[in-house]
Formats: C-alpha cells, structure tokens, sequence
C-alpha cells in the first residue's frame, strides 16, 4: 500500500507558524500549557523550539507545566535519546 503522505524533511517554520502554536489547547484535563509545550517539542527542531519557548514564556506561560501525573516536559525530554538541546533549551528558560 501507497502512503497518502510523504515525509517533509527540514521544513521552514516561519515565525507566524511557530506562534500558532500558542493557540494549541488541550483536549482533556491536561493543563494547557503543558499540552501546548509538548505539542511543540514533538513538532519542531531545536532551533525552533527555542524561538517558541522564548515566546511561550514572553506570554506568561509555564514551562514547569505538569501533566496529570505530575511530569514535566523537561522531565520527558529528558528520558528521549536526542532530547538533549531541548532539555537545554527548557532549562535555559528555568524549567524544574
């Protein structure tokens, strides 16, 4: 079987792009914040990451989110294999 999608490499996020993600919300009861940081770390490169957060925190929000079971996303990043530049990144911004 023929997948509908091909994978995009190196794609370019625009600033506009990047700033959409600050209106992603959660689904469920998890808090908002986490929601939307995680859903960018998953989403973006490195490089664009720190260009969210910066603005993520500019907008008052936490990085030190949890999730229903009291993780952070620090906390996940840090158990992921190339995690390492975003951990730096959310630690940078003073995440727990």
């Amino acid at each position: 079987m023929r997948k509908d999608k091909e994978k995009v490499l190196d794609e370019v996020w625009t600033e506009d792009r990047i700033r959409g993600f600050l209106d992603v919300r959660s689904y469920d009861a998890t808090a908002e914040d986490f929601h939307m940081l995680l859903k960018a770390y998953q989403s973006m490169r490195a490089e664009d990451f720190e260009i969210f957060v910066n603005m993520f925190t500019e907008a008052g929000r936490s990085v030190d989110a949890t999730d229903p079971t009291g993780r952070t996303v620090l906390s996940i990043v840090a158990e992921h294999h190339h995690g390492g530049p975003y951990a730096e990144i959310l630690e940078k911004a003073s995440a727990a």
